[in-house]
């Protein structure tokens, strides 16, 4: 879609590409957007066991994907979309021109947040009470139950599919105690205000990793990609324009 720069747009869970859908519109004006269902998800396929979520193999997506555009790019992650991105910068930074991270935030980055505040466990407890259904989600059969749920099913517009095996990114990547690593790619982060899962917490754990840091808001919750699109458009270009 589009000409020009190339920006690649990565979903989270438990969605497929089309969340970017508004965004890739008017992104099109301006640039080449390029977007995937991560593996696992609308008709991308689905790796052998759950190890074939780890980041690592989501990296080696993603990068086989910049390879096809075959020149660095802008990339743009939403909630997982966005944990692979930090992972992508720092493995491949020479495929990226800038990094917008959307509600995902870098699993080794938050844990070495958690560590250095340890002794300051109602700030820390109040951060992770935010993940509390990670904790459901290992829980063989969760997805299942969930999907069995017609609420559920409205408000996170997600397939059967993209639910039950998206959970292979919890089960794959949580806990593994990954080591934060120097970002020297630009990054910004948009801060979506009403997310209930991701605070700004999340977000200054980047701070000391990341040379060239940026941030802005949207007011809106964690879908923001979905429902307002323009504004998390905008704030992509102008990203893109001030690295």
């Amino acid at each position: 879609m589009g000409g020009g720069v190339p920006v690649v747009l990565v979903h989270g869970y438990p969605d497929t590409s089309e969340v970017w859908d508004g965004v890739a519109e008017r992104l099109g004006r301006r640039f080449r957007v390029v977007r995937y269902d991560v593996r696992g998800c609308g008709r991308s396929g689905e790796p052998a066991g759950v190890d074939g979520y780890r980041v690592e193999r989501l990296v080696e997506d993603l990068v086989a994907v910049v390879g096809e555009v075959g020149r660095p790019v802008h990339l743009v992650g939403h909630d997982w979309g966005s944990v692979q991105g930090w992972a992508a910068v720092v493995a491949r930074p020479e495929l990226f021109l800038s990094f917008t991270s959307v509600s995902g935030p870098d699993l080794g980055q938050l844990g070495e947040w958690v560590r250095r505040n340890r002794l300051r466990p109602v700030k820390v407890l109040g951060v992770l009470r935010r993940s509390w259904y990670i904790a459901g989600f290992m829980v063989p059969g969760a997805a299942e139950l969930l999907w069995r749920v017609p609420a559920v099913r409205k408000w996170l517009r997600a397939g059967r599919r993209e639910l039950v095996n998206g959970l292979g990114l919890y089960r794959a990547n949580v806990g593994r105690g990954r080591a934060p690593a120097v970002v020297t790619v630009p990054v910004h982060q948009i801060e979506l205000t009403e997310d209930p899962f991701v605070v700004r917490e999340h977000l200054d754990a980047a701070a000391p990793w990341v040379e060239r840091l940026t941030r802005s808001s949207v007011h809106a919750g964690h879908w923001a990609p979905r429902t307002h699109p323009e504004q998390v458009a905008r704030h992509i270009e102008d990203a893109i324009d001030n690295r």
